[in-house]
């Protein structure tokens, strides 16, 4: 319901004749539709700290760009799993209720981790923070036009042209090549 209706035009009324469920039995779990929404939110918080946990060093290296390459598809790929939630969530701009201010610290959450795990051994890059937030920014932002339909593109491209755009950002200078030990299950 709010992938095909938007947040704001989701109503309960939708949601439990899409459930297939009643009004009561709906209320037994949750609230309201913003409770309802908030925990779906929230599944999606608990993935997204767990994914940002498992990033590793990201150095000026072919193995860093493919930890950053390996980091970018599991992103994707939690995008899509929860495409619907996230989409309607971005469309939402809830930032002034708990569930936009979730979303807005859990994205700087992960821009922080990524600054701390990028190693700079060269001086060509950029500072790690601005340069992690702007990664963020760009695959979420780019996740988001995916999950709206509004670009299309093979996963694997999408995969390889974020990381290495990303690898450009943080470190400057030429991108390295690989191949990626295995496709991206997305």
């Amino acid at each position: 319901v709010f992938a095909t209706r938007g947040y704001h035009a989701a109503r309960v009324d939708h949601i439990v004749r899409h459930a297939r469920t009643s009004h009561g039995t709906f209320y037994l779990y949750f609230a309201s539709k913003e409770d309802l929404f908030r925990a779906l939110a929230l599944d999606v918080v608990e993935e997204m700290r767990a994914l940002t946990d498992e990033l590793g060093v990201i150095e000026p290296t072919a193995r860093g760009l493919r930890e950053l390459r390996a980091w970018v598809g599991r992103f994707v790929a939690l995008g899509e799993r929860h495409g619907p939630i996230i989409r309607a969530w971005t469309e939402a701009e809830v930032e002034t209720s708990e569930v936009g201010r979730l979303g807005t610290g859990l994205l700087g959450e992960v821009a922080t981790t990524l600054a701390a795990r990028v190693r700079h051994s060269t001086g060509d890059g950029v500072d790690p923070t601005v340069g992690s937030m702007a990664v963020v920014a760009m695959v979420e932002r780019f996740n988001y036009y995916l999950l709206s339909g509004q670009i299309e593109a093979p996963t694997e491209q999408v995969v390889d042209l974020l990381a290495g755009v990303a690898y450009a950002g943080l470190f400057g200078g030429p991108v390295p090549r690989i191949r990626a030990s295995a496709p991206a299950s997305i």
